[in-house]
């Protein structure tokens, strides 16, 4: 007969084993939020307090189902994604109404204006199905070694990205959203690196947003974005940087120095593709 502790231990074990079967329902549930925008939607209320309905107003649909926003927003706020307090009852809302606002982790999902350091895109790449669905090849790459991004869709993410622009556009704004981030710590730290260079070429610069950055605080740095042709094609002007297509296989341009990076969530998204 099992002792007490033993009991005890078999139930938080079952009760692990849901937790994490059910983990991807915070992600889905953040996905949903930044689709809606509803960080933005309670920005433009001054952060908040906003009430559900106020959230439900600024939804673009004639008939949001605001039970199901409800439970969304419930999970959330659970998640420190948003802030929530119950209201009392007055001549402005009904009794009891909860009241909802911004977090310091919902707004980095903001995507308006001034919003430059926005983990949205992320989020939407992520958690898009194009990227998931690698996910359910981990059995197969154990049996058979093989890459989980190409059992997934037939073929190399470059290629893929290559013939889908949607997809393109997705993956390219989620790595500029990892650069948004990252390039700002190396501009403060290595002020004296460059300094001392009149040229600087990126390789793997997705769509420039990193030589952007650096450019704009050393203005006497030409910068060259380089990158396969499919992403330098989407990519938009910045100034004092020129965007290259290219293999770094084959070539890469001249500078008076390489940058690449290689951040965590970069590394972390080159492994589950080649897994």
């Amino acid at each position: 007969m099992e002792s007490l502790d033993e009991t005890e231990a078999t139930l938080r074990g079952q009760a692990h084993i849901w937790k994490l079967m059910y983990a991807y329902a915070d992600s889905m549930a953040l996905k949903c939020a930044v689709e809606l925008r509803v960080p933005d939607i309670i920005h433009s209320y001054g952060g908040g307090p906003v009430t559900l309905a106020q959230i439900a107003s600024r939804i673009p649909s004639p008939s949001p189902g605001t039970a199901y926003l409800a439970r969304i927003m419930r999970l959330l706020v659970r998640k420190n994604i948003f802030s929530a307090n119950h209201c009392e009852p007055d001549g402005g809302h009904e009794s009891h109404e909860t009241l909802y606002s911004l977090t310091p982790s919902s707004r980095w999902l903001l995507q308006g204006p001034g919003s430059e350091l926005s983990l949205a895109p992320l989020v939407l790449m992520e958690n898009h199905p194009w990227l998931m669905s690698p996910w359910h090849c981990f059995g197969d790459c154990v049996k058979t070694g093989g890459i989980a991004f190409e059992m997934a869709h037939g073929r190399k993410i470059w290629d893929f990205a290559s013939e889908n622009p949607e997809f393109n556009r997705l993956f390219n704004d989620g790595m500029a959203c990892v650069s948004g981030v990252v390039v700002r710590g190396i501009v403060e730290v290595y002020k004296d690196g460059f300094e001392s260079i009149g040229s600087l070429v990126d390789v793997g610069g997705g769509v420039g947003k990193t030589l952007a950055e650096i450019t704009k605080s050393f203005s006497h740095i030409q910068g060259i974005n380089f990158d396969l042709p499919h992403v330098v094609a989407t990519a938009p002007a910045h100034d004092g940087v020129t965007h290259v297509g290219g293999n770094m296989f084959e070539t890469i341009p001249h500078a008076d120095a390489v940058f690449m990076k290689v951040s965590f969530i970069a590394k972390y998204l080159m492994h589950i593709i080649n897994l």
